[in-house]
């Protein structure tokens, strides 16, 4: 039932209601899934098959199938438009991973400023005390 491929609803926690696509089964309790997130909002990973319930649609994807390739493959058989899901801006996307990585790179930045410079003075020594 919850083969690759196959497009499902999750029904539990914070991406409930969402979109997404099983990736691969790791057990007879458990699969992966995606979204991918730019398309639907679902990260990949493990989830419970309760919390899955699978609609008709199925694609053709390899196993362990990558977030890119799940994308293509969503485009190529119309699942968009089948399930009346916004097509992702690739450009949108493309823009938002820059200012990602800009906004970390400034962080990183702010963090070598914000470093301490070690004092690099002498410890004071110990007296030395006689032994009888």
């Amino acid at each position: 039932m919850y083969e690759v491929g196959r497009i499902c609803v999750k029904t539990a926690g914070r991406e409930a209601g969402k979109y997404c696509v099983v990736v691969k089964k790791v057990d007879t309790s458990f699969v992966m899934v995606t979204g991918p997130r730019e398309i639907t909002g679902v990260k990949r990973r493990r989830c419970n098959v309760v919390h899955l319930e699978p609609i008709l649609e199925k694609i053709k994807i390899s196993s362990d199938a990558s977030d890119s390739e799940v994308a293509k493959t969503l485009e190529k058989e119309n699942i968009f438009e089948k399930l009346q899901i916004k097509k992702p801006d690739l450009e949108k996307i493309k823009k938002m991973r820059a200012e990602k990585e800009d906004k970390k790179e400034k962080q990183e930045k702010k963090k070598e400023k914000e470093k301490p410079k070690e004092d690099k003075k002498e410890k004071p020594k110990k007296k030395e005390t006689k032994k009888k």
